[in-house]
Order: structure tokens, then sequence, then C-alpha cells
């Protein structure tokens, strides 16, 4: 099992930036493919970004691509998402995720995933 918990979050200007991190904890981090995901008030989760396990391979949801980068340094168990250029559409809890089955499509979906930390606010004001 990995524990995973979130920090970075805050309230930002729009056009302003923010850069998420994500501990992790428990078993060998590299093992694991790592996402984002973000669920605003009244919305269903949804997926933001997706990194492999060496960090080569990376893919966004079209809503942030060009905006935010999806990065890992597994020497410190950690993800990292780099917010650019915040919209006030951006605003919402930030979550990371982790699973261990391959890096494909099923890896922009929610139910893929196994662990999850508890969310950071990103708050953004325009």
């Amino acid at each position: 099992q990995v524990q995973l918990v979130e920090s970075g979050g805050g309230l930002m200007q729009a056009g302003g930036s923010l850069r998420l991190s994500c501990t992790a904890s428990g078993r060998t981090f590299s093992n694991y493919v790592m996402g984002w995901f973000r669920q605003a008030p009244g919305k269903e989760r949804e997926f933001v970004a997706v990194i492999n396990r060496d960090g080569i391979n990376t893919s966004y949801a079209e809503t942030v691509k060009g905006r935010f980068t999806i990065s890992r340094d597994n020497a410190k168990n950690t993800l990292y998402l780099q917010m650019n250029r915040l919209k006030p559409g951006d605003a919402a809890v930030y979550y990371c995720a982790a699973h261990r089955k391959s890096y494909s499509g099923s890896s922009y979906y929610a139910f893929t995933y196994d662990y999850w930390g508890q969310g950071t606010q990103v708050t953004v004001s325009s």
C-alpha cells in the first residue's frame, strides 16, 4: 500500500502559477503510474494529467495542455504539478493518485487508480 499526501494548494489570481506536490510513502514510488485529478463543487472528478513510472511519458487533459506540467522525482518519492496561467475554471480540489497497472488510456479514468491522497484546494480569483 502507498500513502499519498498533497500540498501546495492555495489562492492565486488568474494568470498566476502554483506548484502542487504529492509525497508518497509506504511502497516503492517508482513502481506506480501517477496521476492528478481535480474536482470542483457539484462536478465529477476529472482527469488532469498522468505520468509513467520513469517520468518519460506524460499525458494531459485538453483543458490544461500547454499550461500544466506533470513531473516526478523518484529519488524523492514526489510527484509534481506545475500550473501556469491559471484560470478561474481551474479552481478545484486537486488529488494525486497511483496505480500499478499499465500506462495506457485507462490511466485517464479515476477507477483505474488504487490509491488517493486527501486533496489540496486550489482557488483562482478573477
